[in-house]
């Protein structure tokens, strides 16, 4: 694994990067663009296969898991604190219905492991409970997800924490100083290498409650890498989040939003989940680094500035003036701005017209 970078904040030494199966994530890196499974595989084997396989020729960096039971989730019960109210794709259910039909069996976690590793793909999970944790330790996975719901749960903050590996959590509903408890609860149990995602927990969410410019202020408030967790119904969401320095972008992949299920509707098809990682990578290009002057691409360009070129045929000794110097294109000439500079020396050889004017025909 590749280790760790450090800069130093002037208080105490904090990453700037993580490392999740070599992969350095974090500023300056290329984004870490994660397809969440969620219920997409429908509890069937073959398609969680699918989508896998889907998510490597869509160009996806990983591939996201979750390790729950609706008996680690919740309890089966009918009372209306566990029934799912209004405003949700839910609406109508109980926690328990719902959980019971979503949840992807344990025992096909490590096999999707090795499908993703053959593949060339990152796999890891989302653990929702201690049970989990100790579940997918046995399996090796190579980072842990916090998802928003569980970011007030220390006690499992802590146990993820301990692992060692790299923990994602999800910012969803938290407020700063949530976000902060969580943060410092990992660290205190020894977590390294934390990221952040800011998230909107509402599905499908609303471009106007994504609130992008948190993303900077997250990085700013606990020097590590931020990312994005996307419920919006576009790509322009997590496409605009790189540009304010998302390295993570995690979106749902559905094969089909025509096959119905709990996450489908905020889901990306193949295709789409393409189009918006060459976008990513499109975004990634144009955002580059502060950089002024000539490109390598804008040298042909400079036919097109203007600069100083002598305009008639002059003779050694000769005066310059307004007649026979002009601030015109090409732009291989002396800046305009030494024009008044110019006016009133002599000419130190003879000099065609069109020539552009040097120092070295300036006396």
């Amino acid at each position: 694994m590749q280790p760790p970078i450090y800069y130093w904040t002037g208080i105490t030494q904090l990453e700037s990067r993580i490392a999740i199966n070599g992969r350095a994530i974090g500023t300056g890196c290329p984004t870490y663009v994660v397809a969440e499974l969620s219920a997409n595989h429908h509890q069937d084997f073959e398609r969680a296969a699918k989508l896998i396989r889907a998510a490597k020729e869509a160009a996806a960096d990983a591939v996201k898991v979750q390790a729950y039971t609706p008996d680690t989730l919740t309890i089966d019960s009918s009372t209306r604190w566990f029934q799912i109210g209004k405003g949700t794709p839910w609406e109508g259910r109980s926690l328990y219905e719902l959980y019971r039909g979503t949840y992807m069996p344990w025992e096909w976690i490590p096999k999707l492991k090795v499908l993703a590793r053959d593949l060339g793909i990152d796999l890891f999970s989302t653990a929702y409970d201690l049970s989990s944790v100790d579940f997918l330790e046995k399996t090796g996975m190579p980072a842990y997800k916090l998802a928003s719901y569980e970011l007030v749960d220390l006690a499992l903050v802590e146990r993820m924490a301990r692992t060692g590996k790299p923990l994602i959590m999800s910012t969803g509903m938290a407020s700063l100083g949530e976000i902060e408890e969580a943060v410092q609860t990992a660290r205190h149990a020894g977590a390294a290498q934390i990221a952040l995602l800011k998230c909107t927990s509402a599905y499908p969410a609303s471009p106007d409650e994504m609130n992008l410019r948190t993303i900077p202020h997250l990085s700013g408030t606990f020097h590590v890498p931020v990312g994005i967790s996307d419920h919006s119904l576009t790509t322009c969401v997590p496409t605009a989040a790189v540009t304010l320095g998302a390295c993570i972008v995690e979106k749902h992949l559905t094969l089909s939003r025509s096959v119905t299920g709990p996450d489908a509707a905020y889901s990306l098809e193949p295709e789409e989940f393409k189009t918006m990682v060459d976008s990513i990578r499109t975004v990634e290009a144009a955002v580059g680094q502060v950089q002024y002057g000539i490109t390598a691409h804008e040298a042909q360009s400079i036919a097109f500035r203007r600069s100083l070129f002598v305009t008639e045929d002059m003779k050694t000794g000769e005066t310059f003036s307004e007649e026979n110097v002009r601030s015109i294109r090409p732009g291989y000439g002396l800046l305009p701005k030494y024009f008044e500079q110019i006016l009133g020396r002599k000419a130190a050889k003879d000099v065609a017209r069109g020539t552009p004017l040097t120092w070295e025909l300036v006396n």
